[in-house]
């Protein structure tokens, strides 16, 4: 908050923080516009949340509708505002001007209605005050001069008793108001527009002048539904986006191992570019799945195919979204591209967002949005979705239609993206099969292999590259060429086989022969060594013989000697 400026907050969500605090405390503010554009709820939720949420009471002052009108409009968007009025923290004072009832004189003013308006103010102690809308005040009257010096005599009022007044005024031709002096004599005016382009309907909000203080002064888009009055002030974010060393899986696990370390960094951005049926959204749901699994929150976002299509289309590769969807850890949301404007798709997506409060955000397909309005349109607001989700720390998955080896996205949002894959289906010998690139990966080392993209009963998986005689083979060619190569490799296997028997069986031959010569050679020494010791015996015997014969003649020879020695 500006120091100086002090500030009321209104509740309202998102416009606090484009006002850096809310409306100045004590002062009129103006909020202005066409009919239907919100100033009545605008007004209603300011005092609302002051009365419930800063114990500031309030007094609602309208010239229009009746109180029972005003309770029951406010109580579709949730606001019990009987039981403020019990508690009289609220009152409501209606006041009806009939113009033909009003006399205009010279020297007419407000008087009795400031007397009117007191005693509310001091029957509960009122902080914050609502009048709507300040044309029927004046409707009565037509003399200029005393239209602007009554005007300034209401504000100056309001001032002097410090009531912190939201004063709602019609759009005037060339000015913001009917009268064009309230726009001046404002210190805060809020312009609300509600336009309608191609028969598609925007609500936008813009901050005209704010005295003394800094505010967001682009427009910004506004929501008004189940749950109250909320802006968002996307338009105003900067680049100082959280940064994660925590990696995530993408429930691929091949996916994963092509990236050194395992998965994308958690809070990044990942483009899936492809073509019809490449299997964008099958590898969207799988990095659902896989945060559902890490028992974080997935926020699915689809703009082509509803919850029960996606859910049944997914068991059929093995993933079973249901459970998740039962359980309340993932959410889906389909919507029709052309049902709102951008800027309101961006405005309910970012507020599912802080609602649900997930760790993981799918928007399937992006360039669903490229057919329905101006490509910067559509830049423009996914620029603003992107920092969003990286300034709040949660990763996003965007998947996106592109041509035939398309290298760019229709809505120039690869350039802002952490991870790019890319998905194509290429026909070869009469069919197609799915290829995936990984194209982009920040921070992150990674293959850059071209892998078969194949979806089976058990999920998702990458097939290492196939490098045949003509190249990368994928599909029935892949198949063909493993199979004639497990063909050609049996051959070799049994080839190898037959030589090596043919080997041993030679070897077997060799070794009978060499066993049989051996043995020859063993029955050749053993009949030498018989000769040897027979020859031996027989000189022995000889020796014996001739000493024998000796003796028996009377010869008594010396060993060795003969007769005729």
């Amino acid at each position: 908050m500006t120091e100086g400026i002090s500030k009321s907050p209104t509740g309202i969500d998102g416009f606090d923080e484009l006002t850096l605090g809310g409306l100045p405390t004590g002062r009129p503010t103006l909020v202005c516009g066409s009919a239907g554009c919100g100033k009545t709820l605008f007004a209603s939720t300011f005092l609302f949340n002051g009365a419930r949420q800063h114990d500031e009471p309030g007094v609602f002052v309208t010239f229009e509708e009746r109180p029972v009108d005003i309770v029951a409009n406010v109580d579709s968007l949730g606001f019990d505002l009987q039981s403020l009025i019990d508690q009289s923290k609220i009152v409501i004072e209606h006041i009806a001007i009939d113009p033909s009832e009003v006399a205009e004189i010279g020297d007419y003013d407000l008087e009795a209605l400031f007397l009117r308006l007191e005693f509310a103010v001091d029957q509960i102690g009122a902080k914050r005050i609502v009048l709507d809308t300040i044309e029927s005040l004046f409707s009565a009257f037509s003399n200029p001069a005393i239209l602007r010096a009554e005007i300034r005599r209401l504000f100056d009022w309001l001032k002097q008793k410090g009531l912190t007044a939201v004063i709602t005024g019609e759009r005037g031709d060339g000015s913001l108001t009917r009268q064009g002096l309230e726009e001046y004599v404002s210190d805060c005016v809020i312009l609300l527009d509600h336009r309608v382009e191609n028969q598609i309907s925007t609500r936008r909000l813009r901050i005209v002048k704010y005295r003394g203080t800094a505010h967001g002064t682009n427009e910004y888009p506004f929501l008004i539904d189940e749950d109250g009055f909320s802006v968002l002030p996307v338009s105003s974010l900067g680049l100082g986006h959280q940064v994660f060393d925590e990696r995530i899986s993408t429930g691929v696990p091949d996916l994963d191992a092509m990236l050194t370390g395992g998965g994308f960094y958690r809070g990044s951005s990942i483009l899936l570019t492809g073509v019809a049926g490449s299997g964008k959204s099958s590898l969207a749901c799988m990095m659902a799945d896989a945060a559902c699994q890490r028992g974080e929150r997935a926020l699915y976002l689809s703009f082509e195919e509803s919850e029960a299509q996606t859910v049944r289309n997914m068991r059929s590769i093995g993933t079973n979204l249901d459970k998740w969807l039962k359980n309340g850890l993932m959410r889906y949301i389909a919507t029709r591209p052309t049902f709102y404007s951008l800027e309101m798709h961006l405005a309910i997506m970012l507020r599912e967002v802080g609602k649900f409060q997930p760790q993981l955000v799918v928007l399937d397909p992006i360039s669903a949005f490229t057919g329905s309005a101006d490509i910067s349109e559509v830049q423009a607001m996914l620029l603003r979705i992107v920092d969003f989700l990286k300034s709040n720390g949660i990763t996003a998955v965007f998947t996106h239609l592109a041509n035939v080896q398309q290298a760019e996205t229709d809505a120039g949002l690869s350039s802002l993206m952490d991870g790019w894959i890319l998905l194509l289906n290429r026909e070869a010998n009469g069919e197609f099969n799915r290829e995936l690139y990984l194209l982009k990966a920040r921070g992150i080392s990674h293959s850059n292999q071209v892998r078969e993209f194949v979806m089976s009963n058990d999920g998702i998986h990458l097939l290492e590259p196939y490098l045949g005689e003509g190249g990368a083979l994928t599909g029935s060619a892949r198949r063909n060429e493993e199979a004639r190569a497990r063909r050609a490799e049996v051959g070799r296997l049994a080839e190898v086989a037959r030589v090596q028997d043919q080997i041993s069986q030679r070897r077997r031959r060799a070794l009978a022969q060499i066993e049989a010569l051996r043995a020859d050679i063993d029955a050749d020494e053993a009949e030498l060594k018989r000769i040897v010791k027979a020859e031996d015996l027989y000189l022995r015997q000889s020796q014996q013989d001739a000493a024998e014969m000796a003796r028996g003649r009377g010869l008594d020879l010396p060993a060795g000697k003969t007769k005729q020695d």
